[in-house]
C-alpha cells in the first residue's frame, strides 16, 4: 500500500502566482524610477523624511521589484516592500482617510496584502529560487 502523497505541479498555478509577482514587481519598478530625480528630494523634505533617504527608497524599489519578477529573495523583499507599504499608510497618507481617490490608503493596503502573501509564499515554482536548490529557504 502506498501512503505517500505525491502533488503535482499545476502550470497554470505557477504562472499565475509569477502573474502576480511580476505585476506587483512592476508597479514598484515603474514607482521607483520618479524617485531617482532629484526634484523628488524636495517632496521627501515636506513630508519629514531626510533626503538622504531618496536613493535608499528608489533602490530599494527598483531592485526589489527585479527580484519579485525574478523570484530571488522574494521574502526578504515582501518583508522591505511592507515597512515601505506601511510608512506610506501610516506616515503619508493616513490623513487623507482611505479611498485613493482623495489620495488616501486604499491602494496602499492592497499591495500591502499581496506583499504578505508573497512573504507567505515564497517564490513559487516559476523562480529562479526554485531552479537553483542550494538557496537556503529562508532567503527565498
Amino acid at each position: 500500500m502506498d501512503t505517500d502523497a505525491t502533488l503535482k505541479g499545476n502550470t497554470l498555478h505557477d504562472i499565475t502566482y509569477w502573474g502576480i509577482r511580476a505585476s506587483i514587481g512592476a508597479i514598484f519598478i515603474v514607482h521607483s524610477l520618479k524617485k531617482f530625480d532629484p526634484g523628488w528630494q524636495e517632496w521627501l523634505i515636506s513630508i519629514g523624511i531626510p533626503p538622504e533617504m531618496q536613493l535608499p527608497i528608489a533602490l530599494a524599489e527598483f531592485i526589489g521589484g527585479v527580484f519579485l519578477i525574478t523570484g530571488v529573495l522574494t521574502r526578504i523583499t515582501g518583508v522591505v516592500f511592507s515597512v515601505i507599504l506601511l510608512g506610506a499608510i501610516f506616515h503619508i497618507r493616513w490623513e487623507n482617510g482611505f479611498f485613493v481617490s482623495k489620495g488616501g490608503w486604499e491602494w496602499d493596503l492592497v499591495m500591502l496584502a499581496a506583499m504578505l502573501a508573497v512573504i507567505v509564499t515564497g517564490p513559487g515554482r516559476a523562480s529562479i529560487a526554485h531552479l537553483v536548490k542550494k538557496i537556503p529557504r529562508f532567503l527565498q
